[in-house]
């Protein structure tokens, strides 16, 4: 009795912060392990920004780096490791002719030209994938994120074809089997769902920069890009940055720097 009132107490204090399932990653299966749960302490200085961005500096991120990267986003997420081409992934490697196809200079540096990129979510101002989601599973928050509520989504797949970026993976079966050691804060999503990269929408709420930025050793910079004094309106002041796809027009929330 005493342990069931204790985690009815944590969750009602994180339900009485108003914070959305996709925050939390809805606590589905992971309710099961509520001592794991966060505090509604923990969300009493969350980080917030009028517009979220992320500047990569693709010169600092080696692939031991950009693994490391990888593997923190994904073993917290329950991110499946599946081979071939049903595999899921949030953050990825790829060159630069996937990663900036329409950027055509006549004489890019071989360094640059071999060197892999790290690749993810745009969160972009203008996200085509929320326009083409008929059951608002994925949806645009007041602070740039694009977010989803995987409960809400129907495997329609219109974002993964909206999507200009490939930042969308299909749950084409039961993800359970290929997660090495699940987190239980994180529960996993479920066949016929999609899924991405969400800026860390979980840690945000905690105060927490994003796991791929903690994990980059300072190549990744996250901050507010309407706020003049923000770490990413600085390095975009001091340093030349490009964006993927510019020529579409939606704008995305990450920043290059070659």
């Amino acid at each position: 009795m005493q342990g069931s009132r204790r985690d009815f107490l944590k969750l009602a204090g994180v339900t009485a912060l108003g914070l959305s399932a996709a925050t939390l990653g809805f606590l589905g299966e992971g309710a099961q392990a509520a001592d794991a749960l966060p505090m509604a302490a923990d969300f009493a200085n969350p980080l917030t920004a009028k517009r979220w961005a992320m500047v990569i500096d693709t010169a600092k991120l080696d692939d031991d780096t950009m693994d490391k990267c990888i593997h923190a986003c994904h073993s917290f997420h329950n991110v499946p490791d599946i081979k071939g081409k049903q595999n899921i992934k949030w953050l990825w490697k790829d060159d630069f002719e996937a990663t900036f196809p329409s950027e055509r200079p006549d004489y890019l540096a071989e360094e640059v030209k071999k060197r892999d990129f790290l690749l993810l979510c745009n969160h972009c101002t203008n996200p085509p994938c929320v326009r083409v989601c008929p059951t608002k599973a994925t949806f645009q928050r007041p602070d740039g994120l694009v977010a989803m509520d995987y409960h809400r989504c129907i495997g329609c797949r219109y974002c993964m074809a909206a999507c200009p970026f490939g930042a969308r993976s299909f749950n084409f079966q039961d993800p359970a089997p290929f997660i090495k050691e699940i987190t239980p804060i994180y529960p996993h999503r479920t066949r016929g769902v999609v899924e991405k990269c969400t800026f860390c929408v979980e840690h945000l709420a905690q105060g927490k920069l994003p796991l791929c930025v903690e994990a980059s050793e300072g190549a990744m910079i996250f901050g507010d890009l309407q706020d003049p004094n923000s770490d990413v309106r600085k390095v975009l002041k001091e340093k030349f940055a490009i964006r993927r796809k510019p020529e579409l027009g939606t704008e995305p929330g990450v920043f290059y720097i070659l």
